[in-house]
C-alpha cells in the first residue's frame, strides 16, 4: 500500500480525469506518473516515487506544464522519476512542491 505524501494530496481531485503510467524498477521502486487537465485546461502532472513497501521517497506536482501536452508531460514526468529513482537515492521521505 502506497503512502501518499502532502504533495499528491495538494494536486489530487478526484473530480478531473487522469491519465496514469505506473512502474516498478528493478529494484523494487515504485514511480507513480498522473497527467490531467484543470478546469481551464492547463496540462497538470504529478510525480510520485515510492519504497518497494510503498513508502514515500519523493512527490512533485506541478500546476501547470506550459505549451505541453497530456502525452509529452506524462513522457517528461517518466523520465524525471526514473532518474530520480535511480540517481536520487539521496532524496529523504520528506516531499517537496515544484514548479516548472
Amino acid at each position: 500500500m502506497r503512502i501518499r505524501g502532502e504533495v499528491f494530496w495538494q494536486w489530487a481531485d478526484p473530480k478531473l480525469h487522469s491519465r496514469t503510467h505506473e512502474e516498478r524498477l528493478d529494484d523494487g521502486t515504485l514511480i507513480d506518473i498522473q497527467v490531467r487537465l484543470s478546469r481551464v485546461g492547463a496540462t497538470q502532472l504529478f510525480v510520485g516515487i515510492y519504497d518497494a513497501d510503498g513508502t514515500l521517497i519523493h512527490e512533485e506536482g506541478y500546476d501547470s506544464r506550459p505549451g505541453e501536452s497530456m502525452t509529452k508531460a506524462m513522457a517528461w514526468g517518466v523520465q524525471r522519476a526514473r532518474h530520480l529513482a535511480t540517481k536520487g537515492k539521496e532524496y529523504s521521505s520528506r516531499t517537496r512542491q515544484s514548479q516548472p
